[in-house]
């Protein structure tokens, strides 16, 4: 997540330029002059920003101010038209193949409309990307079991998707994002479709 500008000013186009860290604090996400632009129009204008590793960075404004389109760039889901993005010291703008893969494994995402396998448990969707990276059978299933159970969900394992509330499908959505342990984690309002009581306990 980031910190951008106050909401009276985010309608505009996303153009936030903060002062570089001290030397001292490493970056583990660095955003260097982005730009997105849909029809013409500048979703995204010349980003720059440096999150130091171990914080946490929140973007606030009105819808279609760029926010989700900053986090899929970030999170390497869409390429800026121009622009760089480092993961720590990686260069990861225009990756492609298997590097790019690599890059997107050290990375959490959790999305706004929770994009669950439907065909899936909520333990399969949990260890989907444990399976995409090769882990192995029992370690893979000690995961899932940790992770419901850190979200709240150990009793709706076996139980498909389908039959999950939105509350619990956004829980999984957030343990499959922890999967992998990522380095970074990337929120596009991961608790909004969550009760109070379980918000503060999922953050």
């Amino acid at each position: 997540m980031f910190h951008a500008k106050r909401p009276c000013e985010a309608a505009d186009p996303a153009s936030l330029h903060l002062n570089h860290l001290p030397d001292s604090l490493t970056a583990s996400l660095r955003l260097h002059r982005l730009t997105r632009r849909f029809a013409g129009h500048a979703a995204v204008d010349g980003l720059s920003l440096d999150v130091p590793s171990g914080s946490i960075y929140g973007v606030v404004g009105r819808s279609g101010a760029g926010k989700s389109t900053l986090l899929r760039m970030a999170a390497l889901l869409e390429s800026p038209d121009s622009g760089e993005v480092f993961h720590g010291a990686l260069p990861v703008t225009g990756l492609r193949g298997p590097e790019l893969r690599a890059a997107r494994r050290r990375v959490g995402v959790v999305f706004q409309a929770f994009n669950l396998f439907s065909s899936r448990t909520a333990a399969g969707n949990v260890a989907f990307p444990l399976e995409a990276a090769g882990t192995g059978r029992e370690e893979t299933r000690a995961r899932v079991a940790e992770l419901l159970a850190l979200v709240g969900l150990p009793d709706k394992a076996d139980r498909p998707v389908s039959r999950l509330s939105g509350g619990e499908r956004q829980r999984v959505a957030i343990a499959r994002a922890l999967a992998l342990e990522p380095r970074i984690l990337f929120c596009d309002e991961a608790t909004s479709a969550l009760d109070p009581e379980t918000t503060r306990s999922v953050l």
